[in-house]
Parts: structure tokens; C-alpha cells; sequence
């Protein structure tokens, strides 16, 4: 066996120890774990949202614990500050000089709870963070440690309390999940169990340097030219489309190749296949996207935009 082949074998044990991890979490619930774990692997970050209780924090705690590092928790409420989540200067009478307390943004995982019950001003505080993995304080810029992985939850926009996420914000999400009610069995199985705390347990699988490892193997799947055409067709056309009126940004496209070529890896292979960006189009797209006034052709739903998204890419040929 050759060193590339042992070292691929190794890392496709190491995804499947992390996949297992995540899913005794979140029993019943696959494609939510894959989705983030894209997310994870493709250096982006994690949007959660759906209705309470149905285990968008356990998702997120059970994903921050597999891959060790620091991990940091912000329950976002509407009195939190800019300061609260990046830190903030004090005067150490001591020293003579004003020293930073480093916020919570100073960690491998910052878990953003709710964050859509803080004001705008205090979610703008992320935006640098989240895009450029640095914080200017003070006029001071300082890098944030490696790797650095927001999973924000949010409660949906109806709900009482929400600020809307800006459009600038949530283009910062590599995926936005929703999980919903667990299946039948399990939830019968949790109610007789009475353990509701099943994050608790999921064990340590990879440490911050072996996840920039494999968060650089990534970027090493092949994404072919002809792949590449159809990813740019269907970036095309949601800006054609009469039932959008903001199409996907070319940060947008970027991120889809990067899901794309991190769900590759998640199955085991160095290449990527037209599946990898058809199935991905909408987690990835669907939050980058704005939903014209008035738009034809498509069935109200409770998330218009992802039911305009499906008809958009199922209009775009899938290269053979």
C-alpha cells in the first residue's frame, strides 16, 4: 500500500469516527449531521434553524466536542453587547496601560445561541470574525485561533423576540440546517429514557490540528471543468430568475465548490460528482437569496425562497 493510499485510509477512518460521533448525538438524523459536518470540513460556518426543542443546541455541542480545541458558548439575548461576544480594553492599574480581555470570539468553537434574538448591532460584531478569522479592537486587529468555526442557532423569524439576520450576515453561513422532529421510534425512545442530555457523552475524535488537515485535504478534490459549467449555471440562473430578486453572489458560488468538494470527501472519494452540488445547491444557496415580491411559478410553502431555489436547479441540466 502506498503512503497516499494508507493516508487516505486513515483519514476516511477518522470522518467516519467523526460522523458516528455526531449521529449517537442526534439519532434519526443523517443528513442534518452531514450538512454540518460540510460545513465543518469545508472552513465554513453553521447556521441551525428550527422551532425549539428539537435539538438544534445538541447538534451544535455534539459537533464543537468531537473536534476538541476551546470551545465557547454566547446565549445571544437582546441586551448583549458588541463587547460581550469580542472583548473589550481595561486599564490594568498595575502595568499602567489598558490591557484587552479577549471575548468569547477567542476560541476554536464558538457556539452562538439564539443569535437572532441579539440586536443587529451586536451580529455585525461577527462579520469580520466570521470572513476574515481576525477582530479589530481598538484599533487593533488580531488574528483568531485555528481553526475558527461559528455554529450559530436561531429560532424562525416569526417567532416573538427575532431580529432578522442581515443579508450580509448569513452570507457568511457555508450551510444552513434545519433538523426537525425526530422520527417516530427515537422520540418514543427519548421519552421513555428520560436522558435528554445526549451530547454529553460524544467523545473527543479529532483535535484542532488534525482538523485543518483535513480541512486542506478539501481543497484537494477535483472539481472538473464540466462540473464547474454546471455550478455557474445554476448560479446564473438565480439571478435570471423572475421569481428572485437577489440571485446567489459570487461568495455564494465559491461556497457551493467548497461544499461540494467537502461532501466528496465526507463519502470517501477525491472527486466530486454532479450530486455534490445539485443536493447541496439549496442548503448552501437558499439563505444567500431573496425572494421577489410578487413571483409565478412556484407553490407558497413555509420557506418560498428554498421552494423557488428547488424548481430553479431542477430547470438547470445535470451534466452526464
Amino acid at each position: 500500500m502506498t503512503a497516499a493510499a494508507s493516508r487516505a485510509g486513515d483519514e476516511l477512518t477518522t470522518i467516519q469516527r467523526l460522523r458516528h460521533a455526531v449521529e449517537s448525538a442526534l439519532e434519526g438524523k443523517q443528513d442534518a449531521v452531514e450538512l454540518a459536518l460540510v460545513a465543518l470540513l469545508g472552513r465554513g460556518h453553521l447556521l441551525i434553524e428550527d422551532v425549539p426543542g428539537v435539538g438544534k443546541t445538541t447538534l451544535a455541542r455534539a459537533l464543537a466536542k468531537t473536534v476538541g480545541g476551546e470551545l465557547r458558548r454566547v446565549q445571544f439575548t437582546s441586551d448583549l453587547l458588541p463587547s460581550d461576544v469580542l472583548g473589550v480594553s481595561v486599564f490594568d492599574s498595575r502595568a499602567g496601560e489598558f490591557v484587552l480581555k479577549q471575548g468569547p470570539v477567542f476560541s476554536n468553537v464558538l457556539l452562538a445561541d439564539e443569535i437572532n434574538r441579539a440586536s443587529p448591532r451586536t451580529q455585525s460584531a461577527l462579520l469580520e470574525a466570521m470572513n476574515e478569522g481576525q477582530v479589530s479592537i481598538d484599533g487593533q486587529t488580531i488574528p483568531l485561533p485555528e481553526p475558527f468555526f461559528v455554529i450559530a442557532t436561531q429560532n424562525p423569524q416569526d417567532f416573538a423576540g427575532t431580529y432578522p439576520l442581515p443579508e450580509s450576515q448569513l452570507d457568511r453561513f457555508l450551510v444552513r440546517v434545519r433538523i426537525g422532529y425526530p422520527p417516530p421510534a427515537v422520540e418514543v425512545r427519548l421519552l421513555l429514557g428520560g436522558e435528554t442530555d445526549t451530547a454529553r457523552d460524544v467523545p473527543v475524535v479529532l483535535d484542532p490540528a488534525k482538523l485543518v488537515a483535513l480541512q486542506r485535504e478539501v481543497h484537494r478534490v477535483t472539481l472538473d471543468a464540466a462540473l464547474g459549467n454546471y455550478l455557474h449555471a445554476l448560479i446564473q440562473a438565480t439571478r435570471t430568475s423572475p421569481a428572485l430578486s437577489l440571485g446567489a453572489s459570487t461568495r455564494g458560488a465559491i461556497a457551493l465548490g467548497n461544499a461540494a468538494r467537502a461532501r466528496a470527501l465526507l463519502r470517501g472519494r477525491n472527486y466530486c460528482i454532479a450530486d455534490d452540488i445539485h443536493d447541496l445547491a439549496v442548503p448552501v444557496l437558499a439563505h444567500r437569496i431573496r425572494l421577489a415580491t410578487h413571483a409565478d411559478g412556484f407553490t407558497p410553502s413555509r420557506d418560498e425562497a428554498e421552494t423557488a431555489l428547488k424548481d430553479i436547479v431542477g430547470r438547470v441540466p445535470v451534466p452526464l
